[in-house]
């Protein structure tokens, strides 16, 4: 009499199969988004965080040392994050492509 189900072993050959098939479809758009997002969030830190001191650290400069330290190291804040943000959008168009 045949088997109408099969066994354990061509089940978990079939499961692995649908798995290899099913799962990079699955994980490659959400790479990219996971990447997308982060860079949104890069850019709204870089907008958020440093707009407000860049703009008082401006309006400060006076040739105090300590307020060209404050005015620099927010641009820095500022193009680091914005440098985070372009390479997340950077690396999830790659990956949208390969």
């Amino acid at each position: 009499m045949p088997r109408a189900w099969p066994t354990r072993q061509s089940a978990e050959r079939i499961a692995k199969a649908f798995i290899r098939s099913f799962m990079p479809g699955v994980i490659k758009p959400l790479h990219v988004l996971w990447n997308e997002i982060l860079g949104f969030v890069f850019f709204m830190l870089a907008l958020l965080v440093s707009i407000g001191p860049v703009r008082r650290g401006y309006h400060e400069l006076d040739g105090d040392p300590a307020n060209s330290i404050k005015f620099g190291l927010a641009v820095l804040l500022a193009a680091l994050m914005l440098g985070f943000g372009v390479h997340s959008f950077l690396r999830a168009r790659r990956i949208g492509r390969s």
